[in-house]
């Protein structure tokens, strides 16, 4: 392999958090939220207690908000590529605002990490590491580590392979 030729990419994945309910989901439920809290309200306005009514209406806000701050945090992404000379991670936050981290594929590994708040996803190079997939199930960052750990094997095998091609020419 001569020195312009483009790396070889061994991993190259994009996390992103997952929300099951779509937009017109969305619409169905706070479209019956509404009308459950307006019909609540409105008998307690007919018993004489207005105030209530107001309460009603300022919980299915919430309800909304509480969802909109959800689907929010949903347009976060993390792009984690492995290729012959560097690891390259990318956080994308819904403000954003962008994170990126480069590390030395050499010493490149994830792992799982036991924390009083849960398993942990890390990728970890020499003494740095990025946490990673919090958004993500135990599964899935399982999944990740192990496909990771795959690649990284594939990308020393084609180095050694390279490194004994060019020994021999």
């Amino acid at each position: 392999m001569s020195d312009t030729s483009p790396d070889h990419v061994y991993f190259d994945a994009v996390l992103h958090p997952h929300r099951s309910l779509p937009p017109k989901g969305f619409l169905a439920v706070m479209v019956a939220i509404g009308l459950i809290s307006f019909v609540a309200g409105g008998a307690f306005l007919l018993m004489g207690a207005w105030p209530v009514f107001g309460f009603f209406g300022l919980d299915v806000l919430l309800i909304y908000w509480a969802f909109r701050m959800n689907y929010r945090a949903g347009r976060m992404i993390e792009h984690v590529r492995l290729t012959d000379t560097e690891l390259s991670i990318e956080r994308v936050h819904p403000s954003g605002k962008i994170q990126r981290w480069s590390f030395e594929p050499a010493w490149a590994r994830a792992t799982i990490t036991a924390t009083a708040r849960g398993r942990m996803l890390r990728m970890k190079s020499k003494s740095h590491w990025v946490e990673l997939g919090r958004f993500l199930p135990d599964d899935e960052r399982e999944s990740f580590a192990d496909a990771f750990a795959k690649a990284q094997l594939r990308r020393r095998d084609g180095m050694v392979a390279a490194a004994q091609l060019a020994a021999y020419e």
